[in-house]
């Protein structure tokens, strides 16, 4: 009966110095999502589950929501809510203590919303708390074990990846933000360089009354653009670190896309563009969330209003095939080379000589991307000088 113990504290070594390696990539890698798969990789791996997935904790709206797992269909449960009140993991986050739950469906904490959601069954789970500072990032799950029940060795094998993990993931988010931070500092100062010049012009008697009023303009149009800066900034800032969760339900794409024609009218009527539209008829609905669609919407839409050409055109269009629904957006502008389509989602990137067209802040496009990316769908761009450019976005139907 003793001759397997050798054995078994050989397997628990085995588990602790991969442990030990897992401990140092984590520690080497600065991209969120890249860390948040190596984390739920590694948590399948050292309890010998089937799956493993993180849910970061939202301390102001008091939310938790899905941002990685081994899952399949991890993509689709990315941004899905689980509420604190009626659910493990929310036990989790109110005890701050691991669980092992032998039974889920047994459990009367057990919250099936997600599992009915992507066809998921849970039928044994063991949870630890992510904590950095004594307070909860997240929350690690590993699912349903292979070969019995989950130990007291899995559970100190998973707290252990947990505390290395929260470390992990608090500094991986600072990084980006700060990151983010330097490079929105260095973009303050345009505007800024521009205010301060316009105030010191005002100051000066000599300037006439009209000079005056295109010098408010200056600074009225700079302070705007500030704003907008401060807004994009706030709202990439969540979607890098994790911090804005997607609440799903079912979207009617086309209500959406008039939605924002209706929105964009009067910038469209402006700038002397006629809008028009190609969408397909019975359109299915999508799984998405609303109000980040529609940012895609305006983003997409706002380009082609700066960068289009007098009196140009704006298409709006959608389809749907078994798999995915799509809409485009194409404007009649310059259009854009090949070699500067791949960095046009790049933060702050702008083409080479579109500043003399226009100004902005940079980040729309970020943004879209990351939205698109949170659903699971991906966004193309094709474009040819001196006919205009077609942003398209491809969202998964089924999810």
């Amino acid at each position: 009966m003793n001759s397997s113990k050798p054995d078994q504290t050989q397997t628990l070594l085995e588990r602790y110095r991969r442990l030990i390696n897992i401990s140092r990539d984590l520690s080497s890698t600065l991209n969120l999502d890249s860390l948040l798969y190596q984390i739920v990789k590694a948590a399948a791996d050292l309890t010998d589950s089937h799956d493993a997935s993180i849910l970061l904790y939202d301390e102001n709206q008091h939310e938790l929501y899905f941002q990685a797992s081994t899952h399949l269909d991890a993509r689709a449960m990315r941004g899905l809510i689980v509420p604190v009140e009626g659910s493990i993991a929310g036990s989790i986050v109110t005890t701050r203590q691991p669980t092992k739950v032998m039974s889920a469906e047994d459990d009367p904490r057990h919250y099936d919303g997600i599992g009915e959601s992507v066809q998921y069954k849970t039928e044994s789970l063991l949870g630890v708390p992510l904590i950095t500072k004594d307070k909860v990032v997240g929350v690690i799950e590993a699912l349903n074990k292979r070969e019995g029940d989950f130990t007291d060795e899995d559970e100190q094998l998973l707290s252990a990846l947990g505390s290395q993990a929260a470390v992990a993931i608090e500094n991986t988010r600072l990084f980006q933000q700060s990151d983010l931070i330097a490079e929105v500092v260095h973009e303050l100062r345009t505007p800024l360089s521009s205010i301060s010049t316009a105030s010191h012009l005002l100051m000066r008697p000599e300037i006439s009354q009209e000079q005056r009023a295109k010098i408010a303009e200056t600074i009225q149009r700079e302070t705007t653009r500030l704003s907008d800066m401060a807004t994009s900034f706030l709202d990439l800032a969540r979607l890098e670190s994790g911090r804005s969760p997607f609440k799903m339900e079912e979207v009617d794409l086309v209500s959406m896309l008039q939605e924002g024609g209706k929105i964009m009218e009067s910038r469209i009527q402006e700038q002397g563009l006629t809008l028009l539209w190609d969408i397909e008829d019975d359109l299915p609905t999508f799984h998405g969330d609303p109000d980040k669609m529609i940012q895609v919407i305006l983003n997409l839409l706002s380009n082609a209003i700066k960068y289009n050409r007098p009196k140009g055109k704006i298409t709006i269009g959608a389809s749907a095939s078994e798999e995915e629904i799509s809409f485009y957006v194409t404007d009649t502008g310059r259009g854009i080379l090949p070699e500067h389509c791949e960095s046009l989602f790049q933060k702050f990137y702008r083409v080479p000589g579109s500043d003399q067209v226009t100004e902005g802040t940079g980040l729309g496009l970020s943004i879209t991307h990351k939205i698109v990316d949170g659903h699971g769908g991906r966004i193309e761009v094709d474009s040819e000088v001196g006919k205009g450019t077609t942003f398209t976005v491809h969202i998964p139907r089924h999810r």
